[in-house]
């Protein structure tokens, strides 16, 4: 697998266990062509590596699409078969209800932009393609919304976190278990793999600090009052009608990281 040094990827690696061969992108970077063929020709790829800044992207666009788009390309050209990590902010956040994987696309922003167009180019380079889709991730050894919540209460008597915004919080333990079975199997075409369920940004971080014992006065504020780079959907819950797999609540993911986190 590639990006096996992120947060997603870490898991993947834990969940293949000796079946992996982890590639971090200091062994391998996913820009370079030569280097992709040489290294993946006729593997079984799960590719995690991913510019993930939704906020950077703003203003360095060309490196966000040099990794989620060209890198995917590359990928997808050397592998035998590909497994490609998507995300929910390919789409606009207008419907009301979950987004399922025939919904028409519509990014918001430059990161959505890039990883929709890995999407096109995993797809377009590789028959024997899967592109999962997942929301709101949350895991050990990266960045993620539940550290944020849980640092910031140290430092500030009040946190405001938006309330109208929706998704479905992953965990990267739960999703990286489903990723290695989906890798194994002969599922094409595009997957919606999320956490179960559904919550505002306001109600996850209640969530954090009422499960992790934590005190904190968290209060809901809009969007608008809360003014970030790069525009977020409004809705970025996923759910499939294809059959995919079903992750357990969020709730459980949230409390099996807390454990891990401890």
């Amino acid at each position: 697998m590639v990006g096996a040094a992120g947060m997603l990827g870490r898991d993947v690696v834990r969940a293949a266990g000796e079946r992996a061969v982890a590639l971090p992108r200091a062994e391998l970077d996913v820009t370079d062509r030569a280097a992709v063929r040489d290294a993946l020709r006729g593997a079984t790829v799960v590719n995690c590596a991913a510019y993930t800044n939704v906020d950077g992207a703003e203003t360095e666009s060309e490196v966000a699409h040099a990794v989620n788009a060209d890198g995917a390309r590359n990928v997808a050209e050397a592998a035998e078969r590909v497994l490609y990590v998507s995300t929910d902010y390919v789409f606009d956040g207008v419907k009301r209800g979950p987004y399922v994987e025939s919904d028409a696309t519509g990014p918001l922003q430059e990161y959505g932009h890039s990883k929709l167009a890995g999407e096109r180019a995993t797809v377009d380079a590789n028959d024997n393609h899967l592109v999962v889709r997942s929301s709101w991730l949350f895991g050990a050894g990266g960045r993620n919304f539940v550290d944020t919540m849980l640092t910031l209460r140290r430092d500030r008597d009040e946190l405001l976190v938006v309330d109208d915004q929706v998704g479905s919080p992953t965990f990267t333990g739960h999703l990286a278990e489903a990723l290695v079975a989906l890798a194994g199997g002969d599922e094409r075409g595009v997957l919606h793999v999320a956490g179960s369920g559904s919550c505002s940004w306001f109600d996850f971080a209640r969530a954090i600090f009422e499960r992790s014992g934590a005190d904190a006065d968290v209060r809901p504020c809009t969007t608008d009052e809360f003014p970030r780079p790069a525009r977020r959907p409004a809705n970025s819950v996923l759910a499939s009608e294809r059959g995919a797999p079903v992750l357990p609540a969020w709730q459980d993911g949230l409390d099996a990281y807390l454990g891990v986190r401890a």
